[in-house]
């Protein structure tokens, strides 16, 4: 019985040291995982692609779970301006791009013009699998106004 209470304590401190490190839905993480790969000259085909890793810097990195679109040729990623991660890309920020098992090194670029062509790729790459919130995005207004849109560049 002793044993059993020892083996269940550390299962939970294990599960909740993994709730901390990784990423899971919503919820930050430090660990990016992947193999470090060189960014290629053009990205593959990401249509098919849900969500990505991206790993801001900082005191404590933050690895995020998030939705990426291609549009002429660059990833891009979108977020709300008041979120953490967004916050602590800023201006322009070293970021680590985890696309299937490869982890690329990249600068996430605030985009200020062409944006709305971004956001309308953006919108209806996700718009058959997740109505619901690409519609709550358009029927607030302000909502691509305020969006933070950045491009995944190079280098």
């Amino acid at each position: 019985m002793k044993f059993l209470k020892i083996l269940i304590g550390v299962l939970v401190a294990l599960a909740a040291v993994v709730a901390v490190v990784a990423p899971i839905g919503p919820m930050p993480g430090i660990f990016i995982g992947g193999k470090e790969t060189p960014a290629p000259a053009s990205w593959p085909d990401t249509s098919s692609v849900h969500e990505i890793r991206l790993k801001v810097p900082g005191g404590l990195p933050r690895v995020v779970i998030i939705w990426v679109a291609e549009h002429d040729g660059e990833l891009h990623v979108v977020g709300d301006p008041a979120s953490g991660w967004v916050q602590k890309i800023g201006a322009t920020s070293p970021v680590e791009l985890r696309l299937g098992d490869n982890t690329y090194a990249l600068q996430a670029v605030p985009v200020t013009e062409g944006r709305e062509a971004i956001l309308e790729a953006w919108l209806a790459k996700y718009a058959p699998d997740y109505p619901e919130i690409v519609e709550g995005f358009r029927a607030r207004g302000d909502a691509a106004s305020t969006a933070a849109v950045f491009r995944l560049s190079r280098g």
